[in-house]
């Protein structure tokens, strides 16, 4: 069930997002977070932010008690989708950043409603997505928020770390981390509307932009752009690493 969380932002755009991230609940072994070996994941909680609102909803199982649960039930999953779709319905663009490769399918996993996470990632604005089909690779959320000049995710906290807290009950410290990553998430998206332009730090320290004259594309948009130059890399990463789940089952 969904909690609203405080952090007011300025959401004054033409286009309605809702930014939208889970955390799951399985701790992968390793540095690299191949996760996929290791699924199912579950989903810890998840967090949501409308661009005509301040707050945060975070959404996750509770124990009749009210605490938090160790992961959610198939059921709150399900009703994490229905609101999704809804917003979407009502003209809200859903925003992630991987949302496409990971939070979607999850989701789709967890809560059974493959049709509904399918619809709704195709639809929706994968800002990572985006820039991986323009440039041939995928750009951290941390070092779009350097870029943007945002202050970025907490220090020593990453989404690699935020299962093993969850299950050893640290759930303020996991539920403040996503509610901070739907704010920039959505800093981000509304930043570059209106400089039409993305930028982000490289790792070896530079800044790099790339023209966004149209805007954010969806999912749907993004996949007819057309495949970039990737023959300097010795292992490029296909589109399919990411859209492979739409079209299993």
């Amino acid at each position: 069930m969904p909690e609203a969380s405080g952090g007011a932002e300025d959401s004054q755009m033409a286009r309605q997002y809702l930014a939208f991230d889970i955390e799951t609940a399985k701790d992968v072994p390793g540095d690299d977070f191949n996760w996929r070996p290791h699924r199912p994941l579950g989903i810890s909680c998840a967090a949501t932010l409308a661009s005509d609102s301040g707050q945060p909803l975070l959404w996750y199982g509770k124990t009749p008690d009210g605490l938090p649960e160790k992961q959610m039930s198939q059921e709150d999953a399900q009703g994490l989708v229905r609101y999704l779709s809804k917003m979407a319905a009502d003209g809200f663009t859903i925003l992630t950043w991987n949302g496409l490769g990971f939070d979607f399918d999850i989701l789709a996993e967890e809560s059974g409603a493959d049709a509904s996470c399918r619809e709704c990632a195709l639809g929706h604005v994968d800002m990572m997505f985006h820039v991986f089909c323009s440039l041939g690779y995928p750009v951290g959320l941390d070092k779009a928020a350097q870029g943007m000049g945002l202050p970025g995710k907490p220090p020593g906290m990453s989404g690699f770390k935020a299962p093993k807290l969850w299950a050893e009950g640290h759930f303020k410290e996991v539920l403040e981390y996503v509610a901070q990553d739907v704010r920039i998430t959505m800093q981000i998206a509304q930043i570059c509307d209106q400089r039409r332009r993305f930028e982000w730090i490289t790792r070896k320290g530079a800044k790099k932009s790339m023209p966004l004259t149209n805007g954010w594309s969806t999912v749907r948009e993004a996949l007819r752009l057309p495949e970039p130059d990737t023959s300097w890399m010795l292992t490029p990463w296909p589109r399919r690493d990411f859209t492979a789940w739409l079209s299993a089952g």
